[in-house]
């Protein structure tokens, strides 16, 4: 079944690290199933606080999401994610078809 990753970022208090984060996090997909489905664009709220903006990426599995997740790449570049701003990500799986 597909899965996706999901990251909202609540909170930016570090410009220059989030903008090391961005340089780097592109490259991190390399060599892995994705698929970018929404990377900050438009947004409209409907519950809950507001967000700064949100990205949505799709896997074949949540194995694969999970290989991305946890690869050497993405964890040096998340490093500067956690150091640039407040997030929240999480993995969740989809509806076969």
């Amino acid at each position: 079944m597909p899965a996706f990753a999901v990251f909202i970022r609540e909170e930016t208090t570090d410009p220059a690290e989030l903008a090391l984060y961005r340089s780097k996090a592109g490259a991190t997909m390399q060599g892995h199933p994705v698929t970018p489905l929404a990377a900050y664009g438009a947004i409209e709220v409907l519950e809950g606080p507001q967000i700064e903006g949100a990205v949505i990426l799709q896997f074949p599995t949540m194995a694969e999401a999970r290989a991305w997740y946890e690869s050497p790449a993405y964890a040096e570049a998340r490093a500067h994610r956690f150091a640039g701003a407040k997030f929240r990500a999480f993995l969740v799986e989809g509806i076969a078809r």
